[in-house]
């Protein structure tokens, strides 16, 4: 298993970035949908990494740093995907892992995300890594198919 940075514009990520998509619309209308698309994971304050298995990309996953003028900075995990035929493998575990590292390098101490109530491997593996849950941040409104999650992040 080997991570490093993607580029989200690469055929590779493209087309995982398209089966996510699909599988996001497969569970939720496109307003309860909230996908970072390659231009907004490719920004400066955004780390897009990816699990590759021998040449296969496996999976994928970003954190967005964001400055809130009111609760101060924190990062937020988007786009996190394995392919079916890779999942069970913890893959998403270690990529969830070195997301909080580099956030934990630039000194962020609170990581938040939004998921989905139909997506309970996702909110398994949330709660395992210490995610709580909270209310609606940033830009989000109240959803009642989303799961807003919020994790203290040690120095």
């Amino acid at each position: 298993m080997q991570i490093e940075p993607l580029d989200p514009h690469s055929p590779a990520a493209m087309s995982l970035l398209a089966q996510s998509d699909a599988y996001m619309a497969a569970l939720y209308p496109s307003e309860s949908n909230h996908l970072e698309d390659p231009h907004g994971l490719s920004q400066p304050r955004v780390r897009f990494i990816g699990v590759w298995l021998a040449e296969w990309l496996a999976g994928c996953a970003a954190v967005k740093v964001v400055d809130d003028a009111v609760e101060g900075p924190y990062g937020e995990i988007k786009r996190v995907f394995v392919q079916p035929h890779f999942r069970g493998r913890g893959i998403s575990k270690v990529m969830m892992e070195e997301l909080e590292a580099h956030l934990r390098a630039q000194g962020i101490t609170v990581a938040r995300l939004e998921t989905g109530v139909h997506q309970p491997e996702a909110l398994k593996l949330y709660e395992t890594l210490g995610y709580d849950r909270r209310a609606p941040f940033g830009a989000y409104a109240a959803d009642p198919l989303s799961v807003f999650m919020e994790k203290r992040l040690s120095a």
